[in-house]
């Protein structure tokens, strides 16, 4: 395992291969990649053939439709392959190549296949029908056909379609500019550590560092870390505003009346639900102060600063986790989810799935993703921390949603909307949680465990809905005419950082630029997922420890359902009804109970 404490992150050819993913099941050459690459521009030139014919008869319409799923995954395969590769070391001048040439390929691939939905929506209902009645192959598609015809309104004609997807790469530049910046060019200075030794502040090192009980090391990390965002600040807003300008202009473009009605839309889904999650949590607020409250008292300070609310409030969080030691945990926790679920997991931990330690170059953060033909990666950036062991629980929690879902729809319905993505994630952790809470007798363990969890509470809801609202401000600043600088975006970021947290916290004037380094601020509206994501999975894995088995056969079949009906109803097969404000309060009131517990323990 890397020495954590090493002065110089390693290089990427000085980790044991054990940690590393295994690419080449997607592409086992750059030979080959191009050999798929070169079949994506081969269907791209057959797919346009059938412009101007799909209402001709069933058989051509469902001819187009299967060549189009076709050429789109193997496309996938070959952006997934590039940019994967680029994340391994995104200095790396060969896959940045490669990357860049997937990009231009998947816009390509866009523009070829973006007649098909207007085409289709030309065709009279009525003959769609008699379609779908003759064919019964073609039926596999009346999903498809159902969205496509619910967005009807919004779908344009066929050559500015085309015009959309071809602007989709140029689009996509903020987003670029960001990650180059953030993975590749960016650089934190040196700070001493607990025991007075220089090391390099890193994206990765900055948790574990928030997490010392040093406090001088607490402050000294966040404070590089912001004073460094700060001075790219004029260029870092650019970049976020050049990606609001763009979700607007699509949204504008599809004729939506808001960039935030836009994104709910694809995934069928109202203002109201996001309206009503930031007004729920805006209630619940002063549970959030009693918790900042109990955090003060516990680590026995006058002032709690921002850079303090990340440091464990009992004394284990010192402990290192060696990442075989992590595995073993995630099993044992998940172990109510059954044989076949875990069968699946121990797959993943042994076959090259998981990308587990940072290198000089490699992507911050952690995620899962891969291509419809192979199974899903995971990547990581391990440190040994008990928030590294839920992250490896929430990444394997996508991982296997995808894996079931591949594994049980065709490709059209295999791409699961991003509402839903985060429920597998949470419940992994939900469980995992239970598991360890039941596990220890410990007193100073057990409230560990309970400030972990409220931990999860305050980052999954709180703070992510925090972030949508600073969305919501900052987009409808733009949609109405109004400016948007880097310091009308940091005085916008510090007002909602002292409505959250003032009432317990001094609000360091540093956490203002906070929004300079989000990333998923460039996938507009997409944090308060987040949120909903987690109130479902509490419900969920509520169920399977109270319920097992019948619980367990839900979630399973909720699972393997890909996008094969809106995300609300998916839900509902797992037994969470989310068009209520309900379930985001019952979670509140779930953050409620543990705050008692730890209240009672400290």
């Amino acid at each position: 395992m890397p020495e954590l404490k090493a002065k110089v992150l390693p290089k990427r050819d000085e980790i044991d291969s054990k940690y590393k993913w295994k690419l080449e099941d997607i592409c086992a050459s750059i030979d080959d990649w191009e050999k798929d690459f070169s079949k994506v521009k081969e269907y791209v030139s057959q797919i346009v053939g059938f412009k101007g014919t799909l209402n001709k008869d069933s058989n051509t319409l469902l001819e187009c439709l299967k060549l189009s799923n076709k050429l789109m995954s193997i496309n996938d395969s070959v952006f997934v392959y590039a940019r994967m590769k680029k994340d391994e070391n995104n200095a790396d001048s060969t896959y940045q190549s490669l990357a860049d040439k997937a990009s231009a390929l998947m816009t390509e691939a866009y523009a070829a296949v973006s007649f098909i939905v207007p085409e289709i929506i030309s065709i009279p209902e009525d003959k769609l029908n008699s379609f779908l009645e003759e064919n019964k192959d073609l039926q596999l598609y009346r999903q498809f056909f159902h969205e496509i015809l619910r967005q009807k309104e919004h779908v344009l004609s066929e050559k500015e379609e085309e015009l959309l997807a071809l602007s989709s790469e140029m689009a996509g530049s903020p987003r670029e500019i960001f990650t180059m910046f953030n993975n590749a060019d960016i650089r934190f200075p040196f700070i001493k550590d607990e025991d007075g030794e220089e090391v390099e502040l890193t994206k990765g090192r900055y948790v574990k560092f928030l997490e010392s009980t040093d406090r001088r090391v607490r402050k000294d990390a966040f404070e590089a870390l912001y004073d460094t965002y700060g001075k790219f600040k004029n260029t870092l807003a650019a970049s976020l505003i050049g990606n609001i300008k763009a979700s607007k202009f699509y949204a504008t473009s599809a004729k939506y009346s808001s960039s935030l009605e836009a994104s709910l839309d694809a995934d069928n889904i109202s203002v109201d639900v996001y309206d009503n999650l930031i007004e729920t949590v805006n209630k619940n607020l002063p549970l959030l102060h009693r918790y900042l409250k109990l955090r003060k008292k516990a680590l026995k300070i006058d002032e709690l600063h921002m850079y303090d609310l990340y440091v464990p409030i009992v004394q284990e969080s010192n402990k290192n986790i060696p990442y075989e030691e992590a595995l073993k945990m995630v099993e044992s926790g998940l172990h109510p989810l059954g044989e076949e679920y875990l069968s699946y997991l121990k797959e993943g931990f042994t076959k090259g799935w998981i990308d587990v330690y940072e290198n000089q170059g490699k992507t911050s953060g952690a995620y899962s993703w891969g291509a419809y033909t192979t199974h899903p990666y995971v990547l990581l950036n391990y440190q040994g921390t008990i928030n590294d062991v839920f992250t490896l629980a929430h990444e394997m929690g996508h991982a296997i949603h995808s894996y079931y879902t591949n594994k049980t729809q065709p490709y059209v319905y295999s791409e699961y909307k991003i509402f839903v993505a985060e429920v597998a994630s949470t419940v992994n952790e939900s469980l995992l949680m239970n598991y360890l809470l039941d596990k220890t007798a410990d007193r100073m363990e057990k409230a560990y465990l309970l400030n972990h969890y409220l931990e999860q509470f305050r980052g999954t809801i709180f703070r992510q809905v925090m972030f949508a609202e600073f969305e919501k401000i900052v987009h409808l600043k733009h949609k109405n005419g109004e400016p948007l600088t880097s310091e009308i975006l940091s005085n916008i970021y510090y007002d909602l950082n002292k409505k959250y947290f003032e009432a317990e916290v001094n609000v360091d004037k540093e956490i203002s630029m906070e929004w300079a380094r989000i990333p998923h601020f460039y996938t507009s509206f997409y944090v308060y997922k987040y949120a909903t994501g987690f109130s479902s999975a509490t419900a969920i894995s509520s169920m399977i420890l109270k319920e097992g088995q019948p619980a367990v056969d839900r979630y399973i079949k909720f699972l393997k359902s890909g996008s094969a009906d809106y995300p609300l109803e998916l839900l509902k097969i797992a037994g969470v009804d989310l068009s209520t404000p309900k379930p985001v309060q019952d979670a509140l009131d779930v953050f409620e109970k543990i705050l008692t517990e730890l209240e009672a323990l400290i």
